[in-house]
């Protein structure tokens, strides 16, 4: 299932300029990404500023052994958790995370404004990332992605429109079926789809986000997602 709008109308002078650089961003990097595993530095990109949950947990556990200097490494690192949001290893990966913050983001962008948009994506993201290491802190395989994010901000959609109908594309063989599918089918969508992931891959040697650790973190992004989106209702 392929989405491509939904059928919300909502009257307001704002436009999804956060949603615009987001999608920017990442394309932009992505070729960037492109241009690297043709020269054959992308290995050392990924390994920088994708997130390897080793790098942060083991120095942390230096910390609490009462070795402080390994709180620099950890500091050093930080910085992962923001980054390895913009990096994507696949065609496919990269693909499926646009559609879905064009389509769920847009309205979300406009009701919300462009600040706290962006906070509810890159929080949402964060927070992932978060959970991917706790899950799995001794992981030193690079986890990169926008998916958490993007959970995030479908979460938060189906939260403030459940009943909403989204216009679906059905791919069947070389037939293309339109149709209307309530968004909070996409709940379930969501995980299915992130199976096809490793279609298209980037040529990076080890690999990237393995499914066992990325698969069930990223279904707490739709609760994060869910929770901000009622925070920010409030104010």
């Amino acid at each position: 299932m392929i989405p491509i709008s939904d059928n919300i109308f909502i009257f307001t002078r704002r436009k999804p300029i956060t949603v615009y650089c987001l999608v920017g961003i990442n394309i932009a990097l992505f070729l960037w990404e492109l241009k690297l595993e043709i020269s054959g530095e992308l290995e050392n990109l990924i390994n920088s500023w994708g997130l390897i949950p080793a790098q942060i947990s083991e120095p942390i556990a230096y910390v609490k052994a009462g070795n402080f200097a390994a709180g620099l490494f950890v500091l050093s690192r930080f910085h992962s958790l923001l980054s390895a949001m913009f990096l994507h290893g696949s065609f496919s990966q990269i693909l499926a995370n646009l559609i879905f913050l064009w389509v769920f983001g847009k309205n979300l962008n406009n009701i919300l404004g462009q600040l706290k948009f962006l906070g509810l994506y890159l929080i949402g993201g964060i927070l992932t990332q978060v959970i991917q290491i706790l899950v799995n802190p001794s992981l030193t395989v690079p986890l990169i992605g926008a998916n958490g994010a993007i959970a995030s901000i479908l979460g938060a959609y189906i939260f403030k429109f459940p009943k909403v109908k989204i216009d679906t594309v059905l791919p069947l063989l070389v037939i293309f079926i339109p149709i209307q599918i309530p968004a909070i089918y996409y709940l379930f969508w969501w995980f299915v789809q992130q199976l096809s992931y490793g279609i298209g891959s980037l040529n990076i040697p080890g690999g990237v986000n393995p499914h066992s650790v990325n698969y069930w973190a990223h279904g707490v992004g739709l609760a994060i997602g869910a929770v901000g989106m009622r925070l920010l209702q409030r104010r």
